[in-house]
């Protein structure tokens, strides 16, 4: 996914610090991909041996989060859009579908992973009414056996919530490893702990036009932000890469949230961009722990 970004982390041009009886860095950092976007982690407090054993495993985790949910290379869910099935998902694959279910339901149904049909037809300039009737997030089997596609020619998208799961997961391996300060940038942002001077890690929001919106303080908090112009698609490029299920058009240019998790704040971010006020405060009183941000 080639999106453009409008979140950056607002120290990332700030020296680093360092400890002063060594000359060690107090942080390391790691720069890589996650699901096809610019991906940077940084630790605190870590010296750079361990560091580098722990960036091989986010490396790894990473690798296997594109195994089971890109759409650019074989995966499971490739798989499972090819064949209209796939056999004993997994433990991963279930609690997206989890978290899906819920923010669909939340958004009443501004969020929905069955959405691939029609971007595809958008994006090649085709008639997106036949499309249109694969949609149904509802219509999805999914069970600990088997997820199951019931009409030919459906096919699911993950790519409003993996960005944000991927960020979950390297921060559960964090917190596995008993590393408390850490931020994680996947394309949406999880901050554990603290910056090395015990003050809260920043982000800063930034407007489509690319000026500062908002500066951000996230300490054991995520945030996502979600643009219809991030990416434009068609022969033309004129359409908007969020798509409402519905057929509505984008209602806001930007829409940012904060949540325990990434993956919830990015795909209620996803969901956002398409409602009105009101089916928003119905959304957020669905999800009390999440919160906008901005929303222009």
């Amino acid at each position: 996914m080639n999106r453009r970004r409008f979140l950056c982390i607002a120290a990332a041009a700030a020296a680093t610090p360092v400890l002063a009886e060594t000359g060690a860095p107090l942080t390391q950092v790691w720069q890589g991909t996650a699901m096809g976007s610019a991906a940077r982690i940084t630790l605190s407090g870590v010296g750079a041996p361990r560091a580098q054993r722990i960036f091989a495993q986010i490396a790894r985790e990473l690798d296997r989060i594109e195994s089971l949910f890109s759409l650019h290379r074989d995966s499971a869910l490739t798989r499972l859009n090819r064949d209209g099935r796939l056999n004993w998902p997994g433990a991963d694959m279930l609690e997206v579908c989890a978290l899906s279910d819920r923010v669909h339901h939340a958004t009443g149904g501004a969020f929905d992973p069955t959405i691939q049909p029609l971007w595809q037809a958008l994006a090649r300039g085709q008639d997106p009414q036949p499309a249109r009737a694969l949609l149904g997030w509802s219509d999805i089997r999914v069970a600990p056996d088997e997820i199951r596609l019931p009409r030919p020619g459906m096919a699911l998208s993950f790519n409003g919530v993996a960005q944000g799961y991927a960020a979950d997961r390297i921060a559960a391996l964090m917190r596995g490893a008993g590393l408390r300060d850490v931020l994680i940038d996947t394309g949406e942002i999880s901050a554990l702990g603290t910056r090395p001077d015990g003050t809260p890690w920043r982000a800063r929001i930034e407007t489509p036009a690319g000026t500062a919106l908002r500066d951000v303080a996230l300490r054991d908090r995520a945030l996502a932000v979600s643009a219809p112009s991030g990416t434009r698609i068609g022969p033309q490029g004129t359409q908007a890469h969020i798509l409402d299920p519905l057929g509505r058009a984008p209602r806001w240019t930007l829409a940012a949230v904060a949540a325990p998790s990434a993956a919830l704040a990015d795909a209620l971010s996803t969901g956002l961009c398409v409602m009105d006020r009101p089916a928003i405060a119905t959304a957020l009183a669905a999800l009390p722990d999440a919160e906008i941000l901005a929303l222009i």
